[in-house]
C-alpha cells in the first residue's frame, strides 16, 4: 500500500513524525492511502488507540484526511506541500505570468520615507512596553477604515493579512471546526485552514463575490466561520458588489455566531470601493492589506474587529512576536501623509493590461473573468494541457489546481509584467492553447 515507504514509532508523537517526514520527502504522495488503523497497530506492535490519536492529530494538521469507505488519506495539498509549489517553471526565454506579483513600476518609493523613519527613530527609539500600534498609524487607518464603511472597532496590526487572518482564525475556533472558503480562492488561504486543522467548505462564486445559496448551504451545514476578499480576489478578480453585500448580511442576520473575516486585497490598487460585511455577525474582523499596493515586504495590514476577537489577536500577539514593528508602521504613516502612492494611476494601469487581455480573450471565443486587480481567470476543460501548451509557446501561467477546491479547472494570469503590445500575442497564444484538440485519426 505503501510501496518502500515504512511508517515507523512506537508512540503517537513518532508515527506521527514518521508520516510527515514521508509526506514531506515525497515518498507519501498526496492522495496516497495509509495502512488501515489496526493494520499499522499490528505492524507496529502498538495499541490501535496509539495509531488511532497519531491519525487524528495528522487531521488536524491537515496531513491526512478521512475519505469513508476509502480510509485515511494523504491530502490532495497536505500541509507540508504547499499549494504554491504548483508552479510552472519560466525558463529562460518564457514570460512568467503566474507569480501573482505587483508591476514593481507601480509601487511607491520607500528610501525617503525609511530614511525619515530612521531618523524619527534616532530620536525616540522604540521600547519594551510601549503600545503594539503607533498612535499615528491606529489614527490614520481607522479613518481610511470609517471612510469606507467599516464599522467602529479597535485596530491591530499584523505581518500581512495571511498572520491576521491565522491569528483571528485560532481566536474563535478550535480542530474541527468548519470554515467557508471562496472557491477558486487564495492558495495560502486553501493551505492554512487545513494546517490549522480546521475543515475547509468551498463555496462558489461569481464576479460579484460569494453566492448567497453556496454560501448558505456552508452554514446550515455547520460552517462556524466565513472568509471573504472585498476586491481583487485571488485568482479571479472578483469584488463583492453592493447588492451582493446586502444579499450576504441579510443572510448573516440569520447566523450572528457566523465569525467573518474579510481581506480588502484591492486596498491601494483598485478602483472599485469595499462593501463590507463587517458587523453583520457579533464576530468580525476587516483586514487591510498593504502588500500589493505598496510592496510584499512591507510586512504591515491593518485591521479592525470587534472588541473580543482585537483583544484576543492582540493578547495571542504579545505572547509571540510582540508587535509588529514600529518602524514598518511609521514608514507606512510617511508613506500615507505625503501621497507617496497614486493609487487611481495604479488602478487605471492594471485595469487597461487586465480590461485589454479580457476584452482580447474574448475575441477570440475565450471566455475569462477579472473584475478589478492584477490576475486574469480562465476556465479551460483541460487545464493541464492548456498550461504545458501555453509554456510550450512561452507564457508560464498558475495552474488552476493551485486554487481550486471543487471548482472547475482554470488558469490563472497575472497581467503585472505585461505591456500592452503583450496582449494580443498572449491571447492568439492563450487561444490556441485552450482550443479543443482534435482526435488523431486510426486509420
Amino acid at each position: 500500500m505503501l510501496g518502500h515507504y515504512r511508517i515507523a514509532g512506537r508512540r503517537a508523537v513518532e508515527i506521527v513524525a514518521s508520516v510527515e517526514r514521508g509526506v514531506g520527502e515525497g515518498a507519501l504522495a498526496p492522495g496516497q492511502p495509509l495502512p488501515p488503523m489496526r493494520e499499522l497497530a499490528q505492524e507496529l506492535g502498538v495499541n490501535p488507540n496509539t495509531v488511532a490519536a497519531a491519525y487524528r492529530a495528522l487531521r488536524d494538521r491537515g496531513v491526512v484526511e478521512t475519505a469513508g469507505r476509502r480510509g485515511t488519506r494523504v491530502r490532495p495539498a497536505p500541509a507540508t506541500t504547499a499549494r504554491g509549489a504548483l508552479l510552472i517553471d519560466a525558463p529562460e526565454g518564457v514570460r512568467d505570468l503566474g507569480r501573482g506579483n505587483p508591476d514593481p513600476a507601480l509601487l511607491p518609493p520607500l528610501a525617503g520615507a525609511l530614511a525619515e523613519t530612521a531618523r524619527w527613530s534616532d530620536e525616540r527609539p522604540g521600547l519594551y512596553g510601549e503600545e503594539p500600534v503607533d498612535p499615528e498609524f491606529g489614527r490614520l487607518a481607522r479613518a481610511s477604515l470609517t471612510a469606507d464603511g467599516v464599522p467602529d472597532g479597535p485596530p491591530a496590526v499584523t505581518s500581512g493579512a495571511l498572520d491576521a487572518t491565522e491569528r483571528v482564525l485560532m481566536a474563535h475556533l478550535r480542530p474541527g471546526d468548519a470554515v467557508a472558503l471562496e472557491d477558486p480562492g487564495w492558495d495560502r488561504l486553501l493551505d492554512l485552514v487545513p494546517a490549522l486543522g480546521l475543515r475547509p467548505v468551498p463555496v462558489a462564486l461569481d464576479d460579484e463575490g460569494p453566492l448567497p445559496d453556496a454560501v448558505a448551504r456552508a452554514l446550515r451545514g455547520g460552517a462556524r466561520a466565513l472568509l471573504v476578499t472585498c476586491r481583487a480576489q485571488n485568482p479571479t478578480g472578483a469584488a463583492v458588489s453592493r447588492a451582493r453585500a446586502a444579499e450576504l448580511r441579510r443572510l448573516l442576520a440569520r447566523y450572528p455566531d457566523t465569525l467573518v473575516v474579510e481581506d480588502d486585497n484591492g486596498h491601494g490598487f483598485v478602483d472599485l470601493a469595499p462593501h463590507p460585511l463587517a458587523g453583520a455577525t457579533t464576530h468580525w474582523a476587516f483586514v487591510r492589506s498593504l502588500a500589493k499596493a505598496y510592496g510584499p515586504d512591507l510586512r504591515v495590514a491593518a485591521l479592525a474587529g470587534d472588541p473580543v476577537t482585537v483583544d484576543r489577536l492582540l493578547g495571542r500577539q504579545r505572547l509571540g512576536p510582540g508587535w509588529v514593528s514600529r518602524l514598518l508602521q511609521r514608514t507606512v504613516v510617511r508613506l500615507w501623509e505625503t501621497e507617496a502612492l497614486d493609487a487611481r494611476a495604479v488602478a487605471a494601469s492594471y485595469g487597461e493590461r487586465r480590461e485589454g487581455l479580457i476584452a482580447a480573450l474574448a475575441e477570440r471565443g475565450v471566455r475569462a473573468h477579472g473584475r478589478c486587480g492584477m490576475n486574469v481567470w480562465v476556465p479551460v476543460a483541460d487545464e493541464t494541457g492548456a498550461v504545458a501548451r501555453l509554456a510550450q509557446a512561452g507564457w508560464a501561467v498558475a495552474p488552476g489546481a493551485r486554487f481550486r477546491q471543487a471548482a472547475g479547472p482554470g488558469m490563472r494570469l497575472t497581467v503585472s509584467d505585461l505591456a500592452l503590445p503583450d496582449i494580443a500575442p498572449l491571447a492568439d497564444a492563450v487561444a490556441a492553447a485552450t482550443a479543443p484538440v482534435a482526435p488523431r485519426s486510426h486509420g
